[in-house]
């Protein structure tokens, strides 16, 4: 990966599903807040589109669900057509239908898609999700790795051939953390650690930031300094080296920049939207380093 990055997290902490294992599930955003946050995306996308710097990715990593509010889809589709932007990928639960994507430049977007089995039946996910596939978005799809989706995981799987498909952690869970998710996801170890960070070099804050709606900017999403402010001309001298200063790093979006793991190589362009560099059929395939020690 090279260039700059950026982690966008703006004010919504809102989400349109009831998971009982998220602490935004159907929470209610006020007008206010939502009338902020639009204002905050918009100006966050004229700066990315006037931004020197190039090639530029950006990755909107929302509080809950932010795809069911229509400036973060203009966003996505408005960022895909700038000539100096690499990549926009965007998590989301797809609960909205992508025909949003009819008016992008599908070969720059990437979608991270969860699917929520107690939230919307697999047939609806499932199409949604071969619909941004034929598109020629880049897709990747995942689960909460909780034993009573084991099933779920296994059936999303063989109905999604030629798609990566993850299976998230659940540190907190024993139960869930001794089921075997390997046949599921082969890359599944890598995420079941809390990665010692401390003092490690990686490559947030010199080449990837977290950005929030005010403008400020901070290493990542799990360190609160803050370095810079993308609108007050301050970023260029604050993108450097800076070793980590928390003890571990447990999150994807987080230990997949620690220089030391090498996860840029297993991912590769697909780092933002989480699809392995190389893989032939994506879950099967001995040509992607396995689980690391201990996982």
């Amino acid at each position: 990966m090279s260039g700059l990055t950026l982690l966008y997290r703006g004010q919504l902490a809102s989400c349109n599903f009831d998971c009982v294992y998220c602490p935004f599930a159907k929470q209610r955003d006020s007008i206010a807040v939502q009338r902020a946050d639009r204002r905050s995306v918009e100006r966050f996308v004229s700066w990315c589109a006037s931004a020197a710097y190039a090639p530029l990715s950006v990755f909107f990593t929302p509080w809950g669900e932010a795809m069911v509010r229509g400036w973060y889809r203009d966003a996505v589709v408005g960022l895909s057509h700038l000539a100096h932007v690499r990549r926009v990928a965007v998590q989301t639960n797809l609960s909205v239908a992508a025909t949003w994507l009819d008016h992008a430049v599908p070969d720059r977007v990437g979608v991270w898609a969860t699917w929520h089995p107690a939230q919307m039946p697999m047939e609806r996910f499932v199409r949604r999700a071969r619909r941004v596939h034929a598109s020629g978005a880049h897709l990747s799809v995942g689960i909460v790795g909780l034993p009573e989706h084991a099933s779920a995981a296994a059936r999303l799987r063989d109905a999604l051939e030629g798609v990566y498909v993850w299976v998230n952690a659940v540190k907190r869970d024993p139960q869930a953390m001794a089921h075997d998710w390997g046949s599921v996801d082969s890359l599944y170890g890598w995420n079941t650690q809390a990665w010692p960070s401390l003092g490690r070099a990686c490559r947030t804050g010199e080449e990837v930031v977290a950005v929030d709606g005010a403008g400020d900017v901070r290493r990542c999403h799990f360190v609160p300094e803050v370095i810079a402010n993308l609108y007050d001309g301050s970023l260029g001298r604050a993108l450097v080296a800076r070793a980590c200063p928390n003890a571990t790093c447990g999150c994807h979006i987080g230990y997949v920049h620690l220089k030391e793991l090498g996860l840029d190589s297993v991912f590769g362009e697909g780092i933002l939207e989480r699809i392995p560099a190389r893989h032939g059929s994506p879950n099967r395939t001995p040509t992607i380093p396995g689980p690391p020690p201990g996982g």
